[in-house]
């Protein structure tokens, strides 16, 4: 069932983090649907613009409308990833998602605050969620890229600020974390003071923290013992989830830990059987390990076994 975004932040506020998982392809797709109905979670399915139009935008819509019907137990809303305003109008208008991303962070503030403005007012019409984004996180993903001497954290004071005018229902914050595999280096790590900051001047507001995977070490070991070289690669301690959500943190991103996990099985599987050619082999492989990957992940994310508590709130 497709609900809206806001629905599973009121829920989740101060309690739990709802997993936002981007999606390319139906394999993902399977994965992450049974992994959520598995750990009896709420989701949020991302849609960035390069997955739009990796095929085609409307095969993508159409299969997530699908995915609607064939698992009628799972409760998700519908993301997209990272729009510009050309891509967030063209969401709104689609019918299909429940809430839009604008990103224009690498503008001045007063621009940030006009584009945002202008979706939220927009979005709002048809009753769809915005999320605006406020700071840069270094890093690349897709066609966001952003060197670390670019990247910077959010300030609360201006946060405030860029909420009240901007008309934005969430806030992705830049608290440390960056896009990619390559997130950390030394000890640092995320900056808690700054959520507890941006929730003492605006309680109650949902926040998002973006750059999020894990890169889980396991991972990058598996894959470069089955030839890829991954050197230096690091996340955030998905230990450190529970902490921020007490700290309104209600959406988590997390798209690179989906694509070492199709990465580790790929390289394994072919390097094993490597008579193999048939897709569908790995592809099966690949779905019943996403969804234990996608499982374990909304554990940690305080998401699992919520569903009783969404569908009590959303009525249905």
């Amino acid at each position: 069932m497709i609900v809206p975004t806001k629905d599973l932040f009121k829920v989740a506020y101060g309690k739990f983090a709802v997993g936002a998982y981007n999606i390319n392809n139906l394999e993902q797709c399977m994965g992450l649907f049974r992994g959520c109905v598995d750990s009896q979670a709420p989701f949020i399915i991302q849609i960035s613009k390069g997955a739009r139009s990796y095929t085609h935008k409307k095969m993508l819509e159409a299969l997530l409308l699908a995915a609607n019907d064939v698992f009628p137990d799972a409760i998700f809303a519908v993301h997209l990833d990272h729009g510009d305003e050309d891509t967030c109008m063209d969401c709104i208008k689609s019918g299909v998602y429940s809430s839009v991303m604008i990103d224009a962070s690498h503008e001045s503030l007063d621009k940030n605050i006009e584009i945002t403005r202008r979706i939220a007012d927009a979005a709002h019409a048809k009753g769809i969620s915005v999320e605006a984004e406020l700071g840069q996180l270094g890093g690349v993903e897709e066609h966001v890229s952003v060197s670390e001497d670019k990247a910077h954290l959010t300030n609360p004071d201006q946060a405030v600020e860029f909420v009240k005018r901007s008309g934005c229902d969430c806030l992705a914050c830049a608290i440390g974390t960056s896009h990619g595999a390559y997130k950390f280096t030394g000890s640092q790590g995320i900056h808690f003071e700054i959520l507890e900051g941006i929730q003492k001047l605006l309680p109650g507001f949902p926040l998002v923290m973006h750059g999020s995977s894990s890169v889980p070490q396991d991972e990058v070991a598996r894959i470069n013992a089955a030839g890829g070289s991954l050197k230096g690669a690091k996340g955030v301690d998905e230990n450190q989830f529970a902490k921020a959500a007490k700290l309104g943190v209600t959406k988590v991103n997390i798209d690179t830990d989906g694509r070492l996990v199709w990465t580790r099985v790929h390289r394994e599987f072919f390097r094993d059987k490597p008579e193999k050619f048939d897709l569908r082999d790995p592809g099966k492989v690949f779905m019943a390990e996403y969804a234990k990957f996608i499982s374990h992940k909304n554990g940690k994310l305080g998401s699992n076994g919520q569903l009783a508590a969404i569908r009590a709130a959303v009525g249905k």
